[in-house]
């Protein structure tokens, strides 16, 4: 049987969490000024002859000095792509060997990013794939933002995924390219398909979050075991995986960014280089 639905919450209160999510969202945002992910904000042009009354913060230096005359940057009116948070609220999420669930890491990191993406002036919406009916359009309020965010951190033992379900049912619905970034420990079967879809017409980052004892590494040999999510009971042994590197490989082929985060592993440095580096790609791609 499945266990009850008995409502609880992560380990912070509301005002560690939300500090912890600030912090999350400062550091994410600081260096990223030009990250495609968290948004690209005011996007520079080209370098232009200084004229009177040129605000000085503007100017070009490397082009002043290689010319000999003072150049300022200009930029272009900021882009605004909304940036959709997918959060898998499924019970398998819930489920965990470590202090922080993959879940109470999950809400975290989007609401790091959302706050992050509208430090970048790109609105974030909010979508659960879970059994929950959780949809926010995407918004540059901060405030309603940080809402949604106390909305999910409480959660149930008993959701099942809906990932693969949930961006197909979305799709038709979107009127402009968004950029998706997916919170989820891929446990639905329909979800490289779905991602493959989604990434055709978007942007897609995927953020894999595992426990350490789905790496197979739980130190036991054969036993037996009931999914969190179905109650469908299996056996296995202690070199069991959830998720393989095809999988990983196939989102790639398909233009999905893909990076596996472990919960016993720190995650914010890890996740800081991702962004860097996807940034980097995009620009020299442009």
């Amino acid at each position: 049987m499945r266990q009850t639905a008995q409502l609880t919450h992560d380990p912070l209160d509301a005002r560690q969490f939300e500090i912890a999510v600030r912090r999350l969202a400062n550091a994410l945002s600081y260096g990223q000024e030009s990250s495609p992910f968290l948004g690209a904000g005011i996007e520079y042009v080209q370098s232009r002859p200084y004229q009177s009354g040129d605000p000085v913060k503007f100017i070009d230096w490397r082009v002043t000095a290689r010319t000999g005359r003072v150049h300022v940057k200009e930029y272009e009116a900021p882009k605004q792509m909304p940036v959709y948070l997918l959060v898998d609220t499924s019970a398998s999420m819930c489920v965990s060997s470590q202090r922080l669930s993959k879940y109470a890491w999950a809400v975290q990191l989007a609401g790091g990013l959302a706050l992050a993406a509208l430090d970048h002036m790109n609105p974030a919406g909010l979508l659960t794939v879970g059994e929950r009916r959780l949809h926010h359009t995407p918004t540059l309020a901060r405030g309603t933002v940080m809402q949604w965010m106390h909305q999910l951190r409480h959660y149930r033992f008993v959701e099942g995924t809906t990932l693969g379900r949930r961006i197909r049912e979305l799709l038709p619905r979107l009127e402009q390219r968004c950029l998706f970034a997916v919170i989820s420990d891929l446990h639905d079967p329909d979800a490289i398909p779905a991602l493959k879809l989604l990434a055709q017409d978007h942007d897609c980052v995927v953020l894999h979050l595992e426990d350490p004892a789905e790496r197979g590494r739980t130190g036991g040999g054969i036993y037996r075991a009931r999914e969190a999510e179905t109650g469908r009971e299996f056996v296995a042994h202690g070199f069991s995986r959830w998720f393989d590197a095809q999988a990983s490989h196939a989102l790639s082929r398909a233009g999905v960014d893909y990076l596996r985060l472990a919960t016993d592993q720190p995650i914010l440095p890890r996740l800081r280089h991702f962004l860097k580096s996807r940034g980097r790609t995009r620009r020299s791609s442009q």
